[in-house]
């Protein structure tokens, strides 16, 4: 449709316009349907219209599903809204199905009367039957309790680049960008910053360039000027406080993070790892800043990408490793060598669903015991949990920080949900961030030899640089004399480094802030406790039973070994305590164990996040019980 042609039929139609204040959209399709890029468009220009946005990209497990099949479904949903926002949403408002799988997989989330829009270009009897229809959804009733609209996809694509050299299969990848300019009229989003990226991105491909970009304002005139469509929504611009921002995933935060901690403590970054899902991302970003005095290393499995990451630490690098939680488990030997020697190493873990391989593409919070406990010996390392993903950014440097100040290995907990999901993150003024200080010995302080071992307050050992004249000394695996550092078998010594190590992880806690208690620091009837990715069910659940007139108060743990010192007063001034959990319950067994409360687990292990519901549903259950009702 030409763009004279469009502009007079949208003469004769009246389109109403509601304002809403938030709205969520998920596009669902075959994993070559091009789901996560409309998804990424979509985010892109809500946030430079001024949107608040959170997401939850969702992708298949498998490789190389058959296509069609309910296992090679794609997803990406997107929430944008004219107020803050710290979840991705709950139920569906807009669904937008690319082949009868996507609809098959993902119609119980989209809320009653919600809009749907699918390409029935697809619904075809080989397609149905992939997704294990027996009739066709469209024609059976079956989705009279949504707003259906039938869109051809294909012939709207194919028909908009008529005389194009390009294949008909490489036109058909174009029906995402048709799909997402009709949403884009649906949702009043402007085309500039998607016809901005197309031609970036094809630039030396203009017939490819053409294709998208026709695709992209056909399926925009065509909600503009199609009868079944009358009326789209609005969603406001957000209050949010002034200053720069960019659109950040959790994984792109650790490693902007990583990169920042390293300037501001004046040295390198050496990133040894071995790709896996979810964390695999943090590499490809890394290798990018190769500038910024980044050296990353693709090692050929996991226990040489964890001994690569000990061996940067002694030469005096920032040294990271990143992986998941099978990756820990074959990583565990080199912690404990991190451990032994003393070498400030940060450790990610981008968790995702178990055992095993378990659900490699989904998320889950069941590697906090693993984390904790899961070494051979007594082998403490200090653990923290980013909340959100900006605040991976802000984890990233502390992570740092603690492992230079107590010349120690720091686990940093991430999950699929907070590495994928991306949100506004205002970047920080240079002069707000904290200053990193990195001391080497130069000498041997008058003592006739050097003293590996001897400690300073927090009891952290000196990092004493290989190559530097008068400070040779031994390093491995073999318990150390305190002090001195040579090999010893003492029972004595054994046991003292044992506590000592202990303590020093112990006495982290001394450093870290108080914690935040929103609603009544004081105590009350309830206090909901999470850590990780559940902030923002969390949080928000909070606010609106709050706001119901609820006696509920929430705290959330960014430092899970050691607590922070205020913590078990917290947890005794209030009646009752529920944590919610991606996992069957480890926080609660830890706190149970550390504070003697009695805290309720609210377990959910279905590889997908909490909604708010789940969390608002299980708090007035307490509150009635609490109230004897």
């Amino acid at each position: 449709m030409s763009a004279t042609t469009a502009a007079s039929a949208a003469a004769n139609k009246t389109v109403k316009t509601l304002e809403l204040d938030e709205i969520v959209v998920r596009f669902v399709g075959d994993s070559g349907d091009g789901m996560q890029l409309a998804g990424t468009q979509m985010t892109n220009t809500s946030a430079v219209f001024g949107n608040d946005v959170a997401t939850l990209p969702d992708f298949p497990a498998e490789i190389r599903a058959p296509a069609g099949s309910l296992a090679g479904v794609s997803g990406f949903q997107i929430n944008f809204s004219s107020h803050d926002i710290r979840t991705p949403g709950d139920q569906v408002n807009c669904l937008v199905a690319m082949n009868p799988a996507g609809l098959k997989s993902n119609i119980a989330d989209l809320e009653p009367g919600g809009i749907l829009l699918v390409n029935e270009d697809a619904f075809n009897k080989v397609n149905l039957q992939k997704a294990g229809y027996a009739a066709n959804p469209l024609d059976d009733g079956s989705l009279k309790g949504f707003r259906l609209f039938r869109v051809p996809l294909d012939k709207l694509t194919t028909e908009a680049n008529k005389g194009s050299s390009l294949t008909s299969r490489a036109l058909g990848r174009c029906r995402n960008f048709t799909a997402l300019g009709l949403v884009y009229w649906m949702f009043n989003r402007p085309l500039d910053e998607t016809l901005r990226w197309i031609d970036a991105k094809f630039g030396k491909k203009p017939e490819v360039a053409e294709a998208n970009r026709n695709a992209l304002k056909t399926g925009y005139y065509f909600g503009e000027t199609c009868e079944t469509f009358i009326e789209n929504y609005k969603v406001p611009k957000a209050r949010i406080t002034p200053g720069r921002y960019r659109k950040l995933t959790g994984n792109e935060a650790l490693a902007i993070g990583l990169v920042t901690a390293a300037r501001l403590a004046g040295k390198d970054v050496f990133y040894g790892t071995y790709p896996i899902t979810p964390a695999s991302d943090i590499l490809h970003q890394l290798s990018t800043y190769k500038n910024f005095g980044v050296l990353t290393f693709q090692a050929e499995d996991e226990i040489a990408a964890m001994t690569s990451v000990i061996g940067a630490a002694f030469a005096g690098a920032i040294a990271v490793t990143g992986t998941s939680g099978p990756g820990i488990a074959l990583k565990a030997e080199g912690i404990g060598l991190a451990v032994c020697t003393e070498l400030p190493v940060i450790i990610i873990n981008v968790q995702r669903g178990g055992p095993s391989t378990g659900l490699p593409t989904k998320t889950e919070q069941a590697d906090l015991l693993q984390a904790v406990c899961g070494r051979n010996g007594e082998c403490p390392v200090a653990v923290l949990a980013p909340n959100t993903p900006a605040d991976c950014f802000n984890m990233a440097i502390e992570a740092c920080r603690i492992a230079i100040e107590y010349m120690t290995p720091v686990m940093l907990l991430s999950d699929g949900y907070l590495a994928n999901g991306a949100e506004p993150w205002r970047i920080p003024d240079e002069k707000s961030l904290p200053h990193l200080k990195v001391t080497h010995p130069a000498q041997k302080n008058g003592e006739s030899e050097f003293l590996p071992y001897k400690r300073d307050a927090k009891l952290a050992r000196p990092w004493a640089l290989p190559g530097t004249p008068g400070l040779e000394h031994r390093i491995g695996g073999l318990e150390k004399e305190d002090v001195t550092g040579h090999v010893s078998y003492d029972p004595e010594n054994h046991e003292h480094m044992v506590k000592t190590r202990a303590a020093k992880i112990a006495g982290i806690a001394k450093s870290l802030p108080k914690l935040e208690v929103l609603g009544s620091p004081q105590g009350g009837d309830l206090l909901v406790i999470g850590w990780g990715s559940t902030y923002g069910a969390i949080t928000t659940a909070v606010e609106r039973c709050r706001a119901q007139g609820m006696d509920v108060s929430s705290v959330h743990l960014r430092y899970l070994n050691p607590f922070q010192q205020d913590l078990g007063d917290v947890l005794k001034r209030f009646k009752r305590v529920l944590c919610p959990e991606m996992n069957l319950g480890q926080l609660s067994k830890l706190l149970r164990a550390e504070f003697l409360v009695d805290v309720k687990s609210l377990s959910k292990v279905q590889g997908k996040p909490f909604m708010v519901r789940d969390i608002v549903t299980a708090i007035e259950s307490m509150m009635k019980g609490n109230n004897g009702r």
